[in-house]
């Protein structure tokens, strides 16, 4: 009983030694930020609602074509161009996919920087099983640019002779028909370069499974609504499909070596170059591996980071995105100030706007079952990706990727600490 008085009693002491202009100024930022986080959800929910139809639309036209003698079409000759690192999770399944594809003229090539790659095993059993596939391993050495993925990319752009490069990580999942329906927009002269959104397939565990939420989920809509507003003008580096006459136009693959986020300047450089950047239909698998909070929060912070420092306002504008934090804050003032209900009302709003931005975005666009069943938990991966974008302002500009220590520097570029500086 005395314990519940002194509780009681203190609790409105210590909210009362609290300026009344922190409370103003909080529920001031708590609302303004719903309100924020709340148009940003009507526009990538209509941005998503479009992208919807397109995809109807499309399948639409696939079922009427059904039983109809097809036409006769010349589909380019295509170059798939997998860098490589490591045995990941389900490396085999996820490269496997590349060699059942549906496409007549195809060539696979792989880069590793030395034939002591664990991968490089996975590589030759499925060069084994099918013979009918062109299939060839690169051996790139040690990096001589900042970005050892770029430079991967390089040496194997020099064995490619398709006429549209194919350029995808070695997480990614695909359907059957993929290339053939990542190819067809270049029918079109004007396109350069098609690119894909992609779903988070998760590993167990509760750090992989929010991740893949958010990839989702979060990512989606980002660029679901950057398309509507301003149209494509980058890329999404799980499927960049771009056509060799304009990558050569902006300078080769190279103009990226610098860079961390090699597909968004990749796909920057081809608009710039005046041709179109188109987002596909289709949406691909990334598989997650099983990993520890720690490895888990460092991989998204590392992307956090890149965008902080390649895309400074645009990255500024994402803190207004979340929801759930602003909920958050609303409940804590609501409280403080004597507004119980007020602030009851606007967390409340905060939790379910998320949780429908999950449902509709991740489960009935993007086509993610998980997203469906695990809306619920969306509030939490939104208050983490706050948590996150706050931390790429609060940290400082190293991080390590694949082993190896790098610096972010200003316009998104990328030094190699302790590689010896041969770019």
């Amino acid at each position: 009983m005395m314990a519940g008085m002194t509780i009681s009693f203190f609790v409105p002491a210590l909210l009362a030694q609290v300026p009344l202009v922190v409370w103003i100024l909080g529920m001031g930022v708590a609302v303004g930020g719903t309100l924020a986080s709340t148009i940003f959800l009507a526009i990538a929910l209509k941005a998503a609602r479009g992208f919807r139809e397109r995809i109807l639309q499309e399948e639409s036209a696939q079922k009427a074509e059904q039983g109809v003698a097809p036409v006769a079409t010349i589909l380019p000759k295509v170059t798939i161009l997998k860098p490589l690192h490591g045995a990941e999770p389900r490396l085999e399944e996820n490269l496997e996919c590349f060699f059942r594809q549906q496409y007549e003229d195809i060539e696979i090539i792989f880069g590793c920087r030395n034939q002591d790659d664990a991968a490089v095993a996975v590589v030759e059993g499925l060069r084994a099983r099918y013979p009918l596939v062109k299939a060839t391993m690169v051996y790139s050495g040690e990096p001589q640019w900042p970005s050892a993925k770029v430079w991967s990319l390089e040496k194997m752009m020099a064995h490619a002779t398709g006429e549209v490069l194919v350029i995808s990580d070695s997480d990614i999942l695909v359907e059957p028909d993929f290339l053939r329906r990542v190819v067809s927009p270049f029918a079109d002269s004007q396109v350069g370069l098609v690119t894909c959104l992609y779903r988070g397939i998760p590993a167990r565990g509760v750090w992989s499974t929010l991740e893949a939420l958010g990839m989702s989920v979060e990512m989606p809509s980002g660029v679901l609504t950057a398309e509507m507003l301003e149209g494509m003008r980058f890329a999404l580096g799980a499927v960049m499909a771009v056509r060799r006459e304009a990558l050569e136009k902006i300078g080769g693959i190279g103009v990226a070596a610098e860079y961390y986020s090699d597909d968004f300047v990749l796909g920057a450089r081809v608009a710039e170059e005046g041709y179109q950047v188109r987002l596909s239909t289709v949406r691909v698998g990334h598989v997650l591996a099983e990993t520890s909070m720690r490895r888990s929060l460092g991989g998204q912070l590392r992307w956090m980071q890149s965008t902080r420092y390649s895309r400074p306002w645009g990255h500024l504008g994402t803190g207004m995105t979340f929801g759930t934090p602003f909920g958050l804050l609303a409940l804590a003032m609501g409280f403080g100030m004597g507004w119980p209900w007020f602030g009851l009302a606007l967390f409340a709003w905060s939790i379910a706007s998320r949780v429908w931005q999950a449902a509709y975005v991740g489960g009935r666009v993007i086509g993610d079952r998980r997203a469906w069943k695990l809306c619920w938990l969306y509030p939490v991966r939104d208050l983490l990706g706050f948590c996150l974008w706050v931390a790429s302002y609060a940290g400082g500009s190293a991080f390590y990727w694949r082993g190896e220590r790098y610096l972010f520097t200003p316009g998104g570029r990328i030094v190699a600490v302790g590689r010896s500086k041969k770019y």
